[in-house]
């Protein structure tokens, strides 16, 4: 596994979304929903939702690492928890 680079920020980010789906798959469990309609005028549920947060959030991270760099990342990822609240709210 030389090939890879497993460093603790790229663990973090796994357990990170390995915990996410957990917890949606728990919630989905616990509380099923009925799916809702949101400004984009498709009906979402709660994975529907996680799922374009979280690629929102990729282009996010890599449209800041293109365009202003890696030395203010950590405002990306400000940028994209308002991104998160925004679709889970509003979409």
């Amino acid at each position: 596994m030389a090939w890879m680079a497993w460093t603790w920020p790229t663990a973090i980010f796994f357990m990170v979304i390995a915990g996410l789906l957990i917890t949606f798959t728990v919630l989905a469990i616990k509380f099923p929903e009925t799916p809702r309609t949101g400004i984009l005028r498709i009906e979402t549920t709660r994975g529907d939702r996680l799922f374009i947060t979280l690629l929102g959030s990729a282009f996010i991270n890599l449209a800041w690492l293109g365009l202003i760099g890696p030395e203010t990342q950590p405002r990306a990822l400000a940028a994209c928890l308002v991104y998160a609240a925004a679709v889970f709210r509003w979409v």
